[in-house]
């Protein structure tokens, strides 16, 4: 059986004296994909990040709001990807003048998610779904074993988004993404994940599910 590689046993979480989460057994696998699905406010961007707490060193992660420094280059959004495997006076340089094999590193990903010509543009200068694909190539270029994602194709169509999650899967062993599109999440991941009002209400394999069964969970999300 695969060893777990993130794991929550009885995990509650509260904001402002809302209790967010409660009761939450969960254990993802090492090389498993997740779905995790939900209304908007059911409790998943909390439980991403109760996840990521559990191994941040080994962790990826894509937030929903992008956190993108929108007055940096799309390079140095993507090169922050690894600030923490590079030296202060790299990192010094890198801010004023890149080096060349860091420009084609991150070229290279940027490539992936097909933003290779951005890479000298600000950030803050591209479209919403442009900066969702910066946001998921500073992810990528981080290269953790476990990549979390909340919404992170969210701006893009289908055919698009399907196209990034296949890139996230193609280079991180295991996955959690907070998905809004059910058939995205069909197609793209091995479980699914339903959170209602902070509990977790179904956890079963994606092949035994289908759209008709989902749609009424995750009806009204945002």
């Amino acid at each position: 059986m695969p060893i777990p590689a993130l794991a929550l046993s009885d995990a509650s979480a509260a904001y402002g004296g809302r209790v967010v989460l409660r009761g939450i057994d969960l254990t993802i696998r090492a090389g498993e994909r997740v779905a995790l699905l939900g209304r908007s406010g059911a409790g998943k961007s909390t439980l991403l990040g109760l996840l990521h707490a559990q191994a941040p060193g080994r962790t990826a992660l894509v937030p929903q709001t992008t956190a993108l420094v929108r007055t940096l280059s799309v390079f140095h959004n993507v090169y922050m990807g690894r600030l923490d495997r590079t030296s202060t006076l790299h990192n010094l340089r890198t801010l004023v003048r890149p080096a060349a094999a860091d420009l084609r590193e991150v070229g290279a990903v940027l490539a992936r998610v097909g933003l290779a010509e951005t890479i000298r543009a600000r950030a803050g200068a591209l479209s919403g779904g442009q900066q969702q694909r910066v946001s998921v190539a500073r992810a990528l270029y981080n290269g953790g074993p476990i990549l979390i994602a909340d919404e992170p194709v969210s701006a893009l169509d289908r055919v698009q988004g399907a196209g990034i999650l296949a890139e996230m899967a193609r280079t991180h062993e295991t996955l959690v993404l907070a998905l809004h599109d059910v058939a995205l999440a069909l197609a793209a991941t091995d479980r699914i994940v339903v959170l209602e009002a902070g509990r977790i209400v179904l956890d079963a394999p994606a092949r035994e599910l289908d759209a008709a069964r989902l749609t009424p969970f995750y009806a009204g999300t945002a």
